[in-house]
């Protein structure tokens, strides 16, 4: 099955380098662990036509681990447990129990919307806010933030506003666009924070610079690199991947659909989340808990057949939450519970 968008290019050397293998994997029991009755997951699965095992790994990359530079305490310990569990499915005969693994990409620039380079002080004109500032509306209205007014869009990038996809998102397309259709960046930047605070969900958080394209914070983490490479090789098979985070004025803590749709590319992912579908299980780990997987998960369950809910888990020993954003993820859980979903270790799953 193939996933949608810009899963299939190849990340070739973002799989990272020197990757060696981990034989020695902290574990990590779940007191919150569901098991769903036996047969009734895969009944569904059956009924359904769906077959197999996806592992989805969410954003499993060098800047979300110690050393990076959005660090989330216990990612290595959770990329460990990835790998053995990736190796734990090797079978005698050369082949594996886990049938597809899809792995999502925070992909930045460096001047991103939720970076510090794209905002400049309305007082001197030079000075960027500093990580973890908030954005509010009433900020760039009022002038004590703006986009630095020497923002250039690369030419492949020139449309990274669609009018009817923005407009779709509640964005205001006569504030935004000049009557020869030039973007106004200041306009655009008042709606954007406008929308994102109307939707409830986040305020435009200034992040530290991270996953930038092309460094060696964007790759995966050499642990998972390495497992992923040894599955290849056994299997015949070839990880998939789904990019996010490309376009430089909106966000996607979701890997399937930014948080304020701007184009097609940015709007549902639904050629991926068809994909996923086909799975008969689909196992979820990676960074951090409190936001992307939350997200990207809340995304997948939300259109997922009610009565398949049990095939999904969420491996609960394989992604932990930025620090100040813990009850993020334990609010995330608990309502994955609720959903149907599986909440299992990964000792627990094959």
């Amino acid at each position: 099955p193939e996933l949608g968008r810009t899963n299939h290019k190849s990340m070739g050397g973002c799989l990272g380098s020197n990757a060696t293998t981990n034989d020695t994997v902290p574990q990590q029991r779940n007191p919150r662990a569901m098991t769903a009755s036996s047969d009734s997951p895969a009944e569904g699965a059956k009924s359904s036509g769906a077959a197999g095992t996806t592992l989805l790994l969410v954003d499993v990359q060098n800047d979300f681990h110690p050393g990076g530079s959005l660090a989330v305490v216990g990612a290595d310990e959770d990329a460990a447990r990835v790998a053995s569990l990736i190796r734990k499915s090797f079978d005698a005969d050369g082949g594996s129990s886990i049938d597809r693994i899809v792995l999502t990409m925070d992909t930045h620039q460096k001047l991103h919307i939720a970076h510090p380079c794209f905002w400049i002080s309305g007082e001197d004109g030079k000075t960027h806010p500093g990580p973890f500032t908030i954005v509010s509306c009433a900020d760039v209205k009022s002038g004590k933030w703006r986009p630095r007014p020497d923002l250039k869009f690369p030419p492949l990038q020139s449309d990274m506003v669609d009018k009817e996809i923005f407009a779709r998102s509640g964005g205001d397309i006569a504030e935004c666009f000049g009557e020869d259709g030039t973007l106004d960046i200041s306009a655009y930047c008042v709606e954007y924070t406008r929308l994102l605070e109307e939707r409830g969900r986040f305020q435009l958080c200034i992040w530290p610079e991270h996953c930038l394209i092309g460094t060696t914070g964007h790759c995966v983490v050499d642990v998972v690199s390495s497992a992923v490479l040894d599955w290849t090789e056994r299997t015949g098979r070839t990880a998939e991947w789904i990019q996010k985070g490309e376009n430089l004025l909106t966000e996607s803590y979701s890997a399937l659909t930014a948080e304020v749709p701007l184009t097609a590319a940015t709007s549902y992912d639904e050629p991926a989340q068809a994909s996923l579908l086909k799975s008969g299980r689909l196992l979820v780990a990676g960074q951090a808990l409190s936001h992307c997987v939350n997200y990207t998960l809340r995304d997948i369950v939300d259109r997922w057949p009610e009565d398949r809910r049990g095939d999904v888990v969420m491996m609960t020993d394989c992604a932990s939450s930025v620090t100040g954003f813990e009850e993020a993820g334990e609010t995330f859980l608990k309502d994955m519970a609720k959903l149907g979903v599986q909440l299992l270790t990964s000792t627990e799953v094959l």
